[in-house]
């Protein structure tokens, strides 16, 4: 289903030559937007993910600023949700503005901040985490008690796995006994694997929680994609119902399947870990398709 147009014809008229958006961002031919805008149907919100889809660890993917900036010019509402939880929503804006990508950290939402919301909503306060620094600011932010991996844990609420790079058989043991004791066992996501630079990939958060899955016997309530929970949350902060919602993603088996859970629109890339798209599905080499 496509939405209707956002822009108009007496919007592109009433453009000028050149536009800048910001200080930082570059300034583009109008003339261009108005063919765009004429010809283009828009959805009113495009939710992004980011590693694989925007960038590949610091490396920015080609056409994606662009492609991006250009969507928001045109009207459309940006959002941006990662299943990647070592960083907080304030850390990915600045990231994404240093690779020519406008984003404020209202937009981003992450599975640590998704984490946080479940949270709240089901009186969950005292956290035990096996995962990172930003994992940690972000709950507490949220004026929930949470621990860090090499801390002692009083009894808990919650064990919440997420990636952590300095992972070892000792946290495995500590997050064991606590779910084996009652804390309820959180995943922020069970992503196999993680991109970075150079098209290379790196063990996700997904080895930590099947590692404890294996010695509890326990399955985690997963906050990341696929679960729809995050791209419900970005929709909901967008005010934009899920057919007028297009989700775009590099993987199959999380992003796209998150935004088909959810109800929205969905748009593989392959710039990341999907290689090969379903004969179902819409996709493109690069994000360039989407201002076609």
């Amino acid at each position: 289903m496509r939405p209707s147009p956002i822009a108009d014809k007496d919007k592109c008229k009433k453009t000028d030559k050149r536009t800048s958006r910001t200080e930082n961002s570059r300034n583009t031919t109008s003339d261009y937007f108005c063919m765009l805008t004429l010809e283009l149907h828009l959805y009113p919100l495009y939710i992004f993910d980011l590693d694989g889809t925007l960038n590949r660890g610091d490396a920015p993917i080609p056409y994606a600023a662009d492609t991006v900036n250009q969507l928001r010019d045109l009207g459309a509402k940006i959002r941006f949700v990662t299943n990647n939880s070592t960083k907080t929503r304030e850390f990915v804006a600045e990231k994404l503005n240093r690779l020519i990508i406008i984003a404020s950290p209202e937009e981003v939402v992450t599975s640590a901040t998704g984490t946080a919301t479940y949270c709240k909503q089901n009186n969950i306060t005292k956290i035990g985490v096996v995962g990172e620094q930003g994992l940690v600011d972000t709950l507490r932010k949220e004026e929930l008690t949470a621990y860090m991996p090499n801390d002692n844990w009083p009894a808990l609420d919650s064990v919440v796995v997420g990636l952590f790079r300095n992972f070892t058989y000792d946290h495995i043991n500590k997050a064991m006994q606590n779910v084996l004791k009652g804390a309820k066992f959180i995943a922020t996501n069970c992503d196999p694997t993680f991109p970075v630079e150079n098209r290379m990939i790196t063990p996700g958060a997904g080895v930590l929680v099947s590692a404890i899955k294996t010695c509890t016997g326990k399955d985690p309530y997963v906050i990341g994609k696929p679960s729809p929970f995050l791209t419900v949350l970005a929709m909901q902060s967008a005010g934009v119902k899920p057919e007028e919602t297009l989700v775009v993603g590099d993987r199959m088996d999380t992003d796209i399947e998150s935004g088909i859970a959810a109800g929205a629109n969905t748009h593989l890339v392959l710039t990341g870990v999907t290689t090969t798209a379903p004969s179902d599905q819409h996709w493109s080499t690069d994000l360039r398709a989407l201002l076609e």
